[in-house]
């Protein structure tokens, strides 16, 4: 096996809840775990100095000044107008002039969405870009897209995101010929609207692994790799299942803390919970592909932590070592001829 390729992946250093506090762990982090990569930390010059103390001359760090944040609830018209060296912008352009193999943010999703749709363009043959992220499940975990980019879709849009969902499977987790299920009400063919029904059609049409639709409970227990829905769907999956992962952990350590029995069960049981609590961990499936764009992005959660974000650029490092872009865009036409519809 050949090894990785030098990747540069640029962050948004002040994007997020966090701040430089998450961001420049995480990054600090991600270089000592791998060599072959490289980081541009994207923000005030002078309160990233700052943070990173003595390990500014770091020889796989560079600073890329930007003097302006997007706000977490700023508009991404406004962000996109007003913002031009928003941190945000500028880590994007990095990438649009080849400084950058990536860009990682875990700001404003509109705003990134927007910025990264004006600067880097669409790939030929998909209307608009989308999120394709991970979720954890009994066994294994599947992907899901879209996680909350386009609330409404198209028949056609809906079957663009199966066809770049597939191609990132097949090259970010080796499964030659994943499976696709499409969420519906039921999995009856009679049920779901006519959006879901004409893209069910364009699923049975093409040459994907369509294994037809899936309910919601196949998020957690189904077996198919790849979940297609529509932005609105995919985001109240997404928090969802981080809200469940969060009552679960919750409620089991107060079970197990209320009595010094149970506490004493609990250091008994503690190898298997150390165990269940890592397979529901969020964190761990953090960073989320804006596919379909001609560079590539990774959007993390505005909420991460330095954990987490560190597994945001590890989605960005993957990407940039498969060639995850360059396969999209050559495979479009040929994996689906109807994706343009």
């Amino acid at each position: 096996m050949s090894p990785p390729k030098s990747a540069t992946v640029a962050l948004d250093a002040v994007g997020g809840e966090g701040g430089l506090g998450v961001t420049v762990a995480a990054a600090l982090s991600s270089l000592h775990s791998h060599p072959d990569l490289s980081l541009v930390l994207v923000g005030p010059e002078d309160l990233i100095r700052g943070q990173l103390g003595d390990q500014i001359n770091h020889p796989r760090l560079q600073i890329q000044h930007a003097a302006e944040c997007v706000e977490m609830d700023e508009s991404p018209a406004s962000a996109l107008r007003f913002k031009k060296d928003s941190s945000m912008r500028v880590a994007i352009n990095l990438v649009r002039d080849g400084r950058a193999d990536a860009c990682v943010s875990a700001g404003n999703t509109g705003a990134l969405m927007a910025i990264a749709r004006f600067a880097l363009k669409t790939l030929p043959g998909i209307d608009r870009p989308a999120i394709c992220g991970v979720l954890p499940r009994a066994t294994g975990q599947v992907h899901m897209m879209d996680l909350g980019a386009n609330v409404q879709c198209s028949a056609a849009l809906l079957f663009q995101f199966g066809v770049m969902a597939t191609i990132m499977v097949r090259y970010l987790d080796g499964i030659e010929k994943p499976s696709v299920g499409l969420l519906n009400i039921g999995i009856e063919n009679i049920k779901g609207n006519e959006t879901i029904k004409e893209a069910s059609e364009f699923f049975r049409n093409s040459r994907l692994n369509y294994q037809g639709f899936v309910e919601g409970d196949a998020i957690f227990t189904g077996n198919v790799d790849i979940i297609v829905c529509d932005g609105f769907s995919g985001n109240v999956a997404l928090k969802t299942s981080e809200g469940l992962a969060q009552m679960l952990t919750r409620i089991t350590r107060e079970a197990f803390g209320h009595s010094w029995y149970s506490r004493i069960s609990g250091r008994l049981a503690l190898p298997a919970l150390k165990s269940i609590f890592r397979r529901i961990d969020h964190r761990r499936y953090n960073g989320a592909a804006l596919l379909g764009l001609r560079g590539a992005v990774i959007k993390s959660h505005g909420s991460a932590d330095h954990v987490a974000f560190g597994h945001a650029i590890e989605v960005a490092r993957r990407a940039i070592n498969t060639d995850l872009v360059r396969h999209i865009g050559e495979e479009l036409s040929s994996l689906g001829n109807s994706a343009n519809r």
